[in-house]
């Protein structure tokens, strides 16, 4: 497996968080989970090598190559799979939840935890933007094309600067701030706050800031094959060990202990750079 970090485009920047290009020679061995957990961010990839398969407890979906691939923000894990046991290559582009609102104007909550074809959303705009990238030969061609569709969404839309706060202080504290704090800072109700959530974000703010503490071990984990999923530091972020353990059990659908001593190299490879 290989994984190729990009750099976004100046004007994308603060509204996607990852762009990467991953190629493998085949399928991942199947010891392997395939499991990507939750992060808090709606995602778009692109196979322009091999189809590729999403599965978790609410959908399957297959994705032939060369289609566009949304993928709406998650609070259960999803397991990948290539369709064929052959080289593949794929573009990903992670959105932060600042420029998932503005570039996708859809109510987020309907795209919660389920794969679309981008054209099923967006209909002939997006359906003529495939049949560009496909008749594209190089994958940076591919990119580029890609990245001006974004920008000219981005810059149709505008943003809710309250959203964006709380956002913000959820991210800064790491999912420890209370929701009442929010709604005391901004004057806003925690209905009112729990609402715009649902709409521009696809989940409430109790379950963001559960995905963020959560990716505080996970992404530590991912780094390092060595690091203790039960230390200390993780009563700063949890009640106690039986809460932290019912999290993680809801991300990843394992036990810590459990998970740790499982195969999930393919999950692993998106946070080691």
């Amino acid at each position: 497996m290989k994984l190729q970090h990009l750099r976004p485009h100046p004007l994308l920047k603060g509204y996607v968080s990852k762009m990467w290009v991953f190629e493998s020679n085949g399928r991942v061995p199947v010891e392997d989970m395939k499991l990507i957990v939750p992060n808090g961010m709606v995602k778009l990839t692109i196979p322009f090598k091999n189809g590729v398969s999403a599965q978790n407890k609410e959908f399957f979906q297959l994705s032939k190559e060369s289609s566009i691939i949304l993928i709406g923000i998650g609070d259960i894990p999803t397991k990948i799979e290539l369709e064929y046991d052959a080289p593949s290559g794929n573009i990903g582009i992670e959105f932060s939840p600042l420029g998932a609102y503005r570039i996708f104007q859809v109510k987020q909550s309907e795209l919660r935890n389920k794969v679309f074809l981008l054209e099923d959303v967006f209909g002939k705009p997006a359906k003529e933007l495939r049949e560009i990238i496909a008749n594209t030969e190089s994958v940076e061609g591919k990119i580029q094309i890609i990245e001006s569709y974004l920008i000219k969404l981005l810059k149709r839309s505008q943003n809710d600067a309250i959203l964006d706060y709380c956002i913000n202080e959820i991210n800064a504290s790491k999912g420890l701030i209370a929701i009442d704090h929010l709604a005391h800072k901004t004057g806003y109700s925690n209905r009112w706050i729990y609402e715009k959530f649902i709409e521009k974000v696809g989940i409430s703010p109790k379950s963001f800031s559960s995905v963020i503490r959560f990716m505080q071990f996970y992404e530590q984990w991912a780094k390092n094959p060595d690091y203790n999923l039960l230390k200390d530091n993780l009563y700063n972020f949890f009640y106690d060990q039986a809460h932290f353990i019912k999290e993680f059990n809801r991300f990843t659908g394992l036990s810590p202990l459990k998970f740790a001593k499982s195969e999930n190299e393919f999950g692993k490879i998106f946070y080691k750079n």
